[in-house]
């Protein structure tokens, strides 16, 4: 069957795509909340933060239920982040937007089954993204199962996108490489610590992986771009730029491991660069980088020819 063929409305579609996508939304706030504590994202089912009963089935409809509990748990009145609420939503926005800017434009004579697998792996990177943003943003952390396994997929699908394995692979490569070399070893030479962590080197990797070299020089630059707006706020709001609370607390916890004899804390606190607190000053704070990375990768997923033709023409795809 083609998509000529397929008789449905295209708003059923987007009603469709935001339910689905926010069904996964639901799912990615658990990916985000288990994997840095490293439990399964599979069991135990659903449960309150708060006393740890399961949740009923009625009570975990994305967006609905936190609006109805007024963002409250029913078994204990323990509080739920909105959290939960922004990502399911933003998971849903998504989707269509997938649907409006990869489905929509094929021709009609493109089969189902390959428009299917373009919107699935787009709306997969997207959600890869969305945890990775969160997850970094609370924990300064990208984990490699989405930065590795999203440059594994990049490179298994480059077809999709209209690309050659070589611009999977070349991509990257250009893309580890271009900010491993200069902001890991290079500004550790200078300065005696990384400029960025490994895992924004592995994500703008994936982006290699996915969209070629192009799509790894948007993602620093728009990224850079992103994160300088948002230090900028972040100054006016509160005067200085804070590292996240779970950063701070888990460096408390190894630097009492360490003082207690523990040898694997000892080395973790010499290798990773978070283990020491940032120096005072505006150049010495940390913030994560790897949100603004997520964000400017999406975003040339979503519109990267659009931006290429109009604003970066050097960079046409």
């Amino acid at each position: 069957m083609t998509l000529s063929e397929l008789s449905i409305s295209p708003w059923l579609l987007r009603a469709f795509a935001f339910a689905w996508g926010a069904v996964w939304g639901s799912f990615v706030n658990v990916v985000i909340h288990r994997v840095p504590r490293d439990m399964s994202v599979v069991r135990p089912a659903s449960h309150c933060p708060g006393c740890g009963k399961p949740i009923a089935a009625w009570d975990n409809v994305p967006i609905v239920s936190w609006l109805v509990l007024r963002g409250r748990a029913r078994c204990c009145g323990a509080r739920i982040s909105p959290r939960y609420a922004i990502v399911e939503a933003a998971a849903g926005l998504i989707a269509v937007a997938v649907l409006e800017t990869a489905v929509m434009p094929l021709p009609g004579e493109t089969s189902v089954y390959h428009a299917t697998t373009v919107f699935l792996a787009d709306f997969g990177l997207a959600m890869g993204l969305l945890a990775a943003a969160f997850i970094d943003l609370e924990h300064m952390y990208l984990p490699d199962s989405i930065t590795i396994g999203g440059t594994l997929l990049g490179i298994a699908t480059p077809g999709l996108r209209g690309l050659t394995w070589l611009d999977a692979m070349l991509g990257a490569g250009v893309g580890f490489v271009g900010v491993w070399l200069p902001f890991v070893v290079g500004y550790k030479a200078i300065r005696g610590r990384a400029g960025m962590g490994m895992g924004d080197a592995k994500l703008t990797m994936l982006a290699g992986a996915w969209f070629g070299w192009p799509g790894v020089v948007f993602a620093v630059f728009a990224g850079a771009l992103h994160a300088t707006v948002a230090a900028f706020v972040v100054l006016l709001a509160k005067g200085k730029i804070e590292e996240p609370e779970s950063v701070v607390r888990d460096r408390e916890e190894l630097q009492k491991a360490a003082e207690a004899g523990d040898e694997e804390a000892k080395t973790i606190l010499q290798e990773d660069p978070l283990a020491t607190a940032p120096g005072d000053g505006l150049m010495a704070a940390r913030m994560p980088f790897g949100p603004f990375l997520c964000l400017a990768i999406l975003e040339w997923m979503l519109a990267g020819a659009w931006i290429a033709d109009r604003w970066l023409p050097w960079m046409a795809i």
